[in-house]
């Protein structure tokens, strides 16, 4: 199936502000959720689905004083394509810094009411990369929000999709998510007793999501600090030391 594009003229996108800044490969695609309340009445109402992209174009612009919309392209659950910032435009939803290495693909999912992906989503979210690949020089790599940013986006169901290796609906089975490494039992604190895999770990995990941390294998004063403003995100005990249930947050977040 082709990609049932919906221009920015068909949905009634505002002008934007200013110029995009020009954008010309990328690694891949950053797949992203709303994070917040989804009607799961879009699901059979694509007016709703209209109205709800008009409505994060005005957050964006009004809201977070953006040029546009953030996102390359916005995907319903009637497999339909909205054109965001399009081809060849620096997205503005992937975070400080990390904009210029991966295009943004909304799913018209949240994190609470319609929390899970349509088969059409998932559909209409790989319609979209074949089409950044195919005309806006787009990379293989399928990412989540949270990959290299400290986030709960795209959400856990989609997700776990995208750890999946984000197959189509339909495709065959496949395996379960790759499970994050089991907690060692010890806990992680300043002034360390001693450095070792299980701390390279975690700093790992934690750089990998964007955090500044130095990965090298001992549980310093940084590393201390990182964990606190962390716990503190995740509504943890903060404590700044690691113990399961930071660990486990590191990897994973409960569905909303």
């Amino acid at each position: 199936m082709a990609i049932d594009l919906v221009t920015r003229r068909e949905w009634g996108a505002r002008e934007p502000r200013g110029s995009y800044s020009r954008l010309s490969s990328t690694k891949g695609v950053k797949v992203h959720y709303t994070g917040g309340q989804i009607s799961p009445g879009i699901v059979n109402d694509h007016a709703k689905c209209v109205a709800l992209v008009k409505s994060i174009q005005n957050q964006h612009m009004d809201g977070n004083g953006w040029i546009d919309v953030g996102y390359s392209l916005l995907v319903c659950p009637h497999r339909k394509v909205f054109e965001g910032r399009g081809l060849n435009h620096l997205p503005a939803a992937n975070g400080a810094g990390l904009n210029s290495g991966h295009y943004a693909v909304l799913g018209l999912v949240g994190s609470s009411g319609l929390t899970k992906p349509t088969d059409n989503i998932l559909h209409g979210i790989l319609d979209a990369i074949e089409y950044l690949r195919d005309k806006g020089g787009a990379g293989k790599e399928i990412k989540g929000h949270r990959d290299g940013y400290a986030t709960s986006c795209p959400g856990e169901p989609l997700y776990a999709w995208i750890r999946q290796g984000a197959p189509r609906p339909g495709s065959g089975p496949v395996g379960p998510p790759e499970p994050h490494p089991s907690f060692s039992g010890r806990v992680l604190k300043y002034p360390p007793v001693m450095s070792g895999e299980d701390v390279r770990t975690w700093q790992a995990q934690m750089d990998k999501r964007g955090w500044a941390i130095d990965v090298d294998g001992l549980y310093g004063p940084g590393s201390r600090d990182v964990c606190r403003t962390f716990q503190q995100e995740k509504d943890l005990p903060v404590t700044g030391t690691v113990d399961r249930a930071t660990w486990n947050a590191t990897w994973e977040e409960p569905i909303s």
